[in-house]
């Protein structure tokens, strides 16, 4: 299997053609243009066919690329994603997502258009349908929206629909976001945590981003350039835990533990659902140091 790394996630406003151009420089992992809530009304169309443009030049590196549409039910919707299509991004996030039926209407389109295969979907979870729908919006990722591979929790939406509040620690939130964590990990998807709205708080982005780690996020959304370093930092394995993968997979890969279930390692039990963990992890921090050499 083929990990590709979502520690940083960072939007930037179609509209702004600066931004566009400065994210071939940024090191994030992944860059959302947005179409949809950093954009105007009357920029709408013009931030359609710069994103497009950006899009189509290239230039990203190892950097995915990922156009957020406007929802189909906006006058914006449809042909934003029949120019995104006609971009071929690495990836097209659909907003309010709230039930797989939203993403089989997308499918569809996306057919129509042409849209090459290699283009995903990524969904916003960001609505209380979505919430209760979780389970069955992965589940599309086995059946009509094969192109699902990633949820993106919204966390500032969900706040705005559920008059939950937005407070340190994030209590009101920790229920839905492990809801669509286990949504996610059922059906074989990434799931990437909601923006840091104070980007100015270092220690309180620090704190959220370890978090998202303790709650086993692939990674966050980000609003500005500045958080980039320290998510990486949060969301990559250290060395020391690296190199304890390392081990726990050459102990697992010697014969006489080939039918093993548990073994005795540095003094300790480890078991071969550990080993499962330990190449995720080792597959991951080898995808990161490709992406530096």
């Amino acid at each position: 299997m083929t990990f590709r790394p979502r520690r940083s996630v960072l939007y930037m406003p179609g509209s702004n053609a600066r931004a566009l151009d400065k994210a071939r420089t940024l090191a994030a992992d992944a860059l959302i243009f947005d179409l949809e809530d950093a954009v105007a009304p009357d920029a709408k169309e013009t931030a359609r066919t710069q994103v497009g443009d950006a899009v189509k030049a290239g230039g990203y590196g190892p950097r995915e690329v990922v156009v957020r549409i406007n929802g189909l039910s906006t006058p914006w919707g449809e042909a934003d994603l029949k120019a995104a299509a006609a971009a071929a991004p690495d990836a097209i996030l659909i907003p309010k997502v709230s039930s797989p039926e939203d993403l089989a209407r997308v499918e569809d389109l996306l057919r129509q258009a042409g849209a090459p295969e290699k283009t995903a979907l990524w969904a916003m979870m960001e609505t209380p349908l979505a919430m209760l729908n979780a389970g069955a919006i992965a589940a599309a990722a086995k059946g009509a929206s094969p192109r699902l591979a990633v949820l993106v929790m919204g966390t500032n939406d969900l706040a705005k629909e559920t008059g939950a509040q937005l407070v340190e620690g994030r209590a009101p939130m920790l229920p839905w976001l492990m809801t669509c964590l286990a949504a996610a990990r059922a059906y074989g998807l990434d799931i990437v945590d909601g923006v840091y709205n104070d980007f100015n708080n270092e220690d309180g982005f620090a704190a959220e981003c370890g978090q998202g780690v303790d709650l086993g996020m692939d990674g966050k959304t980000l609003i500005h350039p500045k958080q980039i370093g320290p998510c990486n930092a949060a969301f990559s394995a250290s060395a020391e835990e690296i190199e304890r993968a390392r081990a726990i997979i050459a102990a697992f890969d010697l014969p006489e533990n080939a039918d093993k279930g548990a073994i005795q390692l540095d003094g300790r039990m480890v078991e071969r659902l550990h080993a499962d963990i330990a190449r995720r992890t080792v597959a991951i921090a080898d995808a990161i140091a490709a992406r530096t050499e």
